[in-house]
């Protein structure tokens, strides 16, 4: 759990900081998008382009925004293999050895997917990165207000999804300790064959696991004793304002959709 950077924040003075989280998160709905309409490899450029710049003026470490692809990487490499060995071409083969063949087009299509889940795994990381858990579920509760005229628990959402991002460090954190303390018990995770190392995790899922339920309780009781009321009328220390800033963005990824959508167009698709 080392590997998860979603719902950790780097705090830091930067433009992409000082956004606002309404326009962040419709960036990303944007960017998103983009990447799954973008079909050759100039679109796909370009959504990296976006991003490298995004990277560049949020003062994130290059390191600590893509630490986030450690996480998926297993997922990566099934993704890779099974496009690689199982993507039929039109043409003869490169290679082929029984049902397995590698073609041209295979070839292609796996480092395009390969190219789509980084993009989509560094950009989610990176929101979160530059937004405090706070600052997020403003952003949502403020986007999802329609929703309150059909009596939707708009308030009640932002809260569950703030305190789920809020907990994701901390488990990582409780996770540590108690693996160090197994192992100074003897414990042994890295040893014997994959079923053995799922049976060693046991004794670390089953405290995390009662850890977070009391973690949970004590909020619960916290929340109750402080006669929390999410849904009435709430006032915020913070108001949401757009800016000249949140202005330059939203036409940059208006500019990312159009020049993506054109590239569809025009070029064709990677094959």
């Amino acid at each position: 759990m080392k590997d998860v950077s979603f719902g950790q924040y780097y705090p830091i003075d930067s433009y992409v900081h000082r956004l606002d989280p309404r326009l962040k998160l419709l960036f990303l709905i944007v960017y998103i998008v983009c990447i799954f309409l973008a079909n050759n490899f100039a679109a796909l450029g370009v959504c990296a382009a976006v991003l490298i710049v995004t990277v560049i003026f949020s003062r994130v470490p290059i390191g600590k925004v893509f630490r986030a692809v450690r996480g998926v990487i297993v997922l990566i490499m099934i993704t890779a293999v099974l496009n690689l060995f199982f993507y039929t071409g039109e043409g003869e083969p490169l290679w082929e050895w029984g049902i397995l063949a590698i073609y041209r087009e295979g070839i292609f299509f796996s480092v395009f997917l390969i190219l789509r889940i980084l993009l989509l795994v560094v950009c989610s990381s990176l929101l979160t990165y530059t937004t405090t858990p706070v600052a997020l579920t403003d952003g949502i509760e403020s986007l999802l207000t329609p929703l309150k005229w059909i009596k939707f628990p708009v308030h009640e959402l932002a809260l569950i999804m703030s305190i789920a991002l809020r907990m994701i460090p901390a488990l990582t954190e409780e996770t540590e300790r108690i693996k160090n303390a197994q192992k100074a018990r003897g414990a042994d995770f890295e040893s014997g064959n994959p079923v053995k190392r799922i049976k060693a995790f046991i004794p670390i899922l089953i405290p995390l696991l009662l850890s977070a339920l009391r973690r949970a309780d004590e909020l619960g009781d916290a929340m109750d004793s402080r006669c929390y009321m999410g849904g009435k009328k709430r006032t915020k220390y913070k108001k949401l304002r757009f800016s000249w800033r949140d202005l330059i963005a939203a036409s940059v990824g208006a500019a990312l959709l159009a020049g993506v959508i054109v590239m569809r167009i025009f070029l064709g698709g990677i094959l």
